[in-house]
């Protein structure tokens, strides 16, 4: 069964089967991951390229690795060090990749937007790497997935979702994906960094709330994501003393004793410990962070499989 989207933009377009396919596909990728040799030939013959606008670590050498262990080609491009230092378009870089072959492109923007058009202006399918503040798909993908494997469903779980919410691109993406495999989310920060509006995302279905009261929310919760402060995307001081916050927001050991007993601690990186989570709890029993980190592999190969026409049903058989 193929996805049903030629594209990966965000999850708001992807319906319960989409992301079901997508996550079963990451299982049948992550066995190819434990071989001794974690590579198939599967997309010989494939020029998949990396346009990072912004810096990256985990997402670009993730996407790196997925592409590589498929078999691609892969051609990475980054604002330093190319024309774009020049003051060339995002349009007219676009058509130089695709001119020079590439068959699928993976795009970080700092722009909102930016993926969509891309999609507009190339042939080929695009995946979205975070733009902006509006989504990170491949990030909620994984997240997904970590929890599926860890508790065994995603139906009826309680998600809590703490910090800045308002500037997250990757906290949009949870709301989207949570919502649509049947779990229950928390939002949780400063009422400043909470925008009300996603409560009311179209298909939701009132499965998302807010409540700013952090010992309030992570009660009986089964997963609790904490998120980075951005710093570097607030137009203007909207947090008085990060030790505040810290007193109020962050994940500490005596708050996740307030939820279930084998809750998750999630966190998508990077990480400002003593703020918004305590290193005991970063790298405690109940982190799947790490995991996080390697499943994106996992999913990220199952993206772009999936996007390049593979089946679920061949890809159990590679």
């Amino acid at each position: 069964m193929p996805l049903s989207q030629r594209n990966l933009l965000d999850l708001d377009e992807f319906g319960r089967d989409d992301i079901g396919l997508i996550l079963d596909t990451g299982v049948s990728m992550a066995e190819i991951l434990s071989r001794q040799i974690p590579r198939v030939p599967t997309l010989r013959g494939t020029t998949i390229a990396n346009l990072f606008y912004e810096a990256s670590t985990r997402t670009r050498v993730s996407f790196e690795l997925a592409a590589r262990s498929l078999g691609a080609d892969v051609v990475n491009v980054t604002a330093s060090g190319s024309s774009i230092e020049k003051g060339e378009s995002l349009v007219d870089t676009l058509r130089t990749v695709q001119a020079l072959g590439a068959d699928m492109v993976v795009i970080r923007h700092r722009d909102a937007g930016a993926p969509y058009l891309a999609a507009a202006t190339l042939d080929c399918p695009v995946i979205n790497a975070g733009d902006g503040w509006h989504a990170h798909p491949s990030q909620a993908l994984l997240d997904l997935y970590t929890v599926r494997t860890r508790l065994g469903r995603l139906e009826g779980i309680k998600l809590v979702i703490v910090g800045d919410i308002l500037h997250s691109r990757v906290a949009r993406s949870n709301i989207w994906g949570f919502a649509r495999m049947g779990a229950r989310i928390v939002l949780c920060g400063p009422p400043q960094l909470l925008p009300h509006e996603v409560t009311r995302f179209p298909g939701t279905d009132g499965l998302v709330t807010i409540e700013p009261n952090l010992d309030v929310a992570v009660e009986d919760a089964d997963v609790v994501m904490a998120l980075r402060i951005q710093q570097e995307r607030m137009e203007g001081a909207h947090l008085p003393d990060l030790r505040e916050y810290a007193r109020l927001y962050s994940i500490s050991e005596a708050r996740l004793a307030r939820a279930n007993p084998d809750a998750l601690v999630m966190h998508p990186g990077p990480m400002n410990q003593g703020v918004e989570i305590s290193a005991t709890i970063a790298y405690g029993n109940a982190s799947v962070i790490e995991e996080q980190v390697t499943n994106g592999v996992a999913v990220r190969m199952a993206g772009i499989y999936l996007l390049a026409g593979g089946s679920a049903e061949a890809a159990n058989g590679q």
